[in-house]
This record gives C-alpha cells, structure tokens and sequence, in this order.
C-alpha cells in the first residue's frame, strides 16, 4: 500500500467513526431534544413516575387552586388533553388562566406532574410554535391569535 493510499484509508475511517458517533449521540438524546411535551405526548408516551420532563400548553380556566402554604394546583391542555400539575412556589406575575404556560418537573404515579419550575408566557402576542402547532392539530387555533402576533410582528400580514 503507497503513503497516499494508506492516507486515503486513515481518513475514511476516522470520517467514519465520527458519523457513527454522531449518530448514536443524535439517536440517544432524540427525546431529550425538545422544547417540551404537549398533554397529548404525555399521555402518549406513558412515561414511568420520575422521568423529568418539560410539560407545555394551555393553563385550563377554572382549574387554579392556590393554598395558603404556597401550594398550587392547576391543569394544562393542548385542547385535547389535561394534565395536573402541582407547584409549591411564587408563580410569575404573568400566570394565569387561559395563558400558555411551560412546566418543569416529575411525572407522578397516576401520570400528574409535581413541577419545580413554571414559566409564564411573556407577552400576550407571543405563543412559542410548539404550542400554535399544538392548537392547530387540536382544532383549537383561533384566527384571532395569528392577527395578535401578526399585528405585534409589524412585518407580516395575514391574508
């Protein structure tokens, strides 16, 4: 074998190994990356009690209790589906019924999630994608929140 074959061959193989490693890094964190979970993929997915996930969708109207000990309860829906979650803490200024909401945490025998983190949405015209495309796979996107964001963006214009 020339100096220039073995070259050659030397690297193809390290090209080769690093795609496989690429690969199986990809393939391992494929469900690590994501933003977070709608209720549906929750309950798709019947994840075991003490997988830590990231729960997003929409706070259900009439579903907020608060305790006196900080303690709150509330439940979070794509439209399709609601999952509970408990909280112990300040929750945003930001919170409240009808808003999205993204929720850290643990999922829980019986498939509840005990959150340690909550985030509010920022801005009323602002919905992450994940969450829009949630609505609109539900049935539940309304034409009203495209022209909020539409009219916040000043550049786009719905049709």
């Amino acid at each position: 074998m020339t100096r220039k074959q073995r070259r050659f061959t030397l690297i193809g193989a390290g090209v080769g190994v690093l795609a496989l490693a690429v690969g199986l890094v990809l393939f391992a964190l494929r469900d690590a990356i994501v933003f977070f979970n709608s209720p549906t993929d929750l309950a798709e997915k019947h994840l075991p009690a003490g997988t830590r996930v990231r729960l997003g969708g929409l706070v259900v109207s009439g579903s907020v209790v608060k305790s006196q000990d900080l303690n709150v309860r509330f439940e979070v829906t794509d439209g399709n589906k609601a999952v509970a979650v408990k909280y112990q803490g300040i929750l945003p200024d930001l919170f409240r019924e009808g808003q999205g909401v993204v929720a850290e945490g643990v999922v829980e025998p019986g498939g509840n999630l005990k959150a340690d983190t909550v985030l509010a949405k920022h801005d009323e015209r602002y919905m992450p994608k994940e969450v829009a495309d949630a609505l609109k796979k539900s049935g539940h996107w309304e034409d009203d929140y495209a022209k909020k964001t539409d009219a916040g963006a000043g550049t786009r214009k719905t049709p």
